[in-house]
């Protein structure tokens, strides 16, 4: 038996095991610092907390422009009115 290669969809993001060390190897150098200092200082309990934070964090890293989208969206650019994204999906608004 052999591994098979990984082929992932244009647009899509590599998948990350939900572990430290892969979750580590996928953040940033200051992002890792931080991850590594907060999974340090959580006890057992709340570890699988802080585990699914930054690994949805490592995950959207990976996605192509976020830190472009983050600031036009914090600045208030190239936003959507929920109408107009109702209609670009065909989905009718719940009158109100």
């Amino acid at each position: 038996m052999s591994a098979q290669p990984v082929h992932q969809a244009a647009g899509s993001v590599a998948a990350i095991p939900k572990t430290i060390d892969a979750i580590a190897v996928a953040l940033s150098g200051a992002k890792r610092m931080a991850f590594y200092a907060q999974v340090g200082q959580t006890d057992a309990a709340d570890l699988e907390g802080v585990i699914e934070r930054w690994w949805t964090d490592a995950l959207l890293d990976q996605v192509p422009g976020r830190e472009d989208q983050v600031s036009a969206a914090l600045d208030g650019r190239g936003l959507v009115g929920l109408g107009d994204l109702a209609g670009r999906l065909g989905v009718p608004l719940a009158a109100e």
